[in-house]
């Protein structure tokens, strides 16, 4: 059973009764991995209980010809009541654990299978997307609720805050001042040039500003549009990074 950490490893080597033969912990790094795998190739060790599925760990077992069989983390909590009454997280105790639930339940447990490239290239990116959309939805958050206190219009002008044509709209008018230049036609004409696809009327649009409280002007909007394009170049780059992933 190997308990993973980020520093170290904590690692518990038990025989078909259950008693312990082995206990020790690697470092991790190149030398600490290669200690690992000699240390249970003498142990005479062929199957190795671990809590994650990727890594280098995982990697240096596997290339050593070791069964890997993974035990996630939830499970142990679950299953160190049948150890003790503690419950608490301790590395030597749960590699224990993870070692003598290899030995009593490996009927149960299936070993892991090694993805391929291509597969392993595939969640990379699939988890990667998935951290930047979450940062995306953490910005247009904290840019609609800047927008409600300085320039309440440009919220909901559009059918997303992070679209391209909301966040190139709030580059161009990016607080109060900008917008009160405007008119039905100017609006028309912009959104023409900036390729709004849009249903909506510039009409409607311009109403919409129009009839919503006004923003902050003077100085006071100045500075509160360098927030505002802050944050929208930091959502367009994420649209940019989102549409490359994907």
């Amino acid at each position: 059973g190997i308990d993973w950490a980020s520093a170290d490893h904590a690692v518990c080597v038990v025989d078909g009764a259950g008693e312990v033969v082995s206990r020790f912990s690697v470092e991790h790094s190149a030398e600490g991995l290669r200690a690992l795998v000699s240390r249970l190739a003498r142990a005479g060790v062929r199957e190795a209980a671990i809590e994650r599925g990727d890594g280098p760990v995982v990697e240096a077992l596997l290339a050593a010809g070791v069964t890997v069989v993974v035990i996630t983390p939830r499970q142990i909590k679950n299953l160190r009541s049948r150890y003790g009454s503690a419950g608490n997280k301790d590395d030597r105790f749960d590699a224990y654990v993870l070692a003598d639930v290899l030995r009593t339940d490996r009927a149960r447990l299936r070993p892991l299978i090694p993805n391929s490239p291509a597969t392993v290239t595939l969640r990379q990116a699939c988890r990667a997307r998935q951290d930047l959309v979450r940062h995306r939805v953490a910005v247009t958050n904290q840019l609609r609720a800047h927008l409600l206190c300085v320039f309440p219009g440009a919220v909901g002008l559009f059918c997303r805050l992070d679209s391209a044509i909301s966040l190139a709209f709030l580059a161009r008018f990016g607080c109060q001042d900008r917008a009160d230049w405007l008119s039905v036609k100017r609006l028309a004409a912009w959104l023409k040039g900036a390729g709004y696809s849009g249903r909506a009327d510039p009409a409607a649009l311009y109403e919409q500003l129009r009839s919503a409280p006004r923003g902050a002007t003077s100085e006071a909007g100045a500075a509160s549009a360098q927030v505002t394009r802050a944050l929208a170049a930091v959502l367009a780059s994420l649209n940019t990074q989102i549409k490359t992933l994907e």
